[in-house]
């Protein structure tokens, strides 16, 4: 049997960059998608996109096509992460959240259907994050986009089911990769004034996330998830005690729960 062609989105770092070198180290044909040039792993094929531009989504999709006849998996991993208050985010950060982190899976997603329908199967993962099940105090806008996430692939499956098509959502929790250095932030100054605890909010979650589980442990997992024939809809990657807050949401009140989660986030 060929091994499966796997697309990639965002390979230049953290789950993509481990994805990549597991997935490829496992025997697949892995194509990987960068914004610009980085350090290449041996055997991945690169493809430059930039998830926000619908160009140059479907020349990387057409240009795997022309090099393999069809893309087994995608990935949709790309994605990026904005921190502050609601009140204080530019309207420009919000769009470009969205853009990135929602519009961007869709793009990907359109762009491979067309050919996993014809050959009435495939499989798309899609990342979402436990942020994507709860508000997240200071990341409402990545939250926003990760709901929207998992809005999309609930459909979605629903849609393609009948042309033998897999939609998986992931949704990780606290890992210690580039994200938190790349998050782009709010200013802080005027914010902190109405939000004493701004500050210290986000110190904790960003230190949970770099004390995080590491993207290869994610990686392995996502190995076994492409290699299963049935696999579930939904995977929760976390600790256990992040993947306890996901129930824990239908068990209490949701003032209750708020303020579970305030406190736990330091507001």
């Amino acid at each position: 049997m060929n091994p499966k062609v796997i697309l990639i989105t965002g390979v230049s770092s953290g789950f993509g960059l481990a994805m990549a070198q597991r997935l490829y180290s496992d025997g697949y044909i892995v194509y990987g998608t960068v914004r610009r040039d980085c350090k290449q792993i041996d055997g991945v094929h690169y493809l430059h996109a930039d998830v926000r531009n619908s160009d140059e989504v479907k020349k990387a999709v057409d240009s795997v096509l022309a090099a393999e006849g069809r893309i087994d998996v995608l990935i949709n991993n790309a994605g990026m992460g904005i921190g502050g208050p609601v009140e204080f985010t530019p309207e420009e950060d919000i769009t470009l959240q969205m853009d990135t982190n929602f519009m961007g899976q869709v793009r990907f997603a359109k762009a491979v259907l067309p050919q996993m329908r014809s050959n009435r199967c495939g499989t798309i993962i899609c990342f979402s994050s436990i942020g994507g099940r709860l508000g997240l105090p200071f990341q409402g806008f990545y939250s926003a986009s990760k709901f929207a996430v998992e809005g999309f692939c609930e459909a979605l499956q629903i849609e393609v089911a009948k042309f033998g098509i897999n939609v998986i959502l992931v949704e990780p929790g606290d890992f210690a990769t580039g994200f938190t250095q790349a998050r782009k932030k709010s200013d802080f100054s005027e914010a902190g004034k109405i939000y004493p605890n701004l500050e210290q909010s986000v110190q904790s979650f960003e230190n949970d996330e770099t004390s995080g589980l590491t993207p290869q442990f994610l990686a392995a997992k996502i190995s076994k998830i492409v290699s299963r024939r049935h696999p579930k809809f939904r995977y929760v990657i976390a600790t256990f005690v992040q993947k306890l807050s996901i129930p824990l949401k239908s068990i209490l009140s949701g003032r209750c729960y708020a303020k579970v989660i305030g406190m736990f986030y330091k507001v």
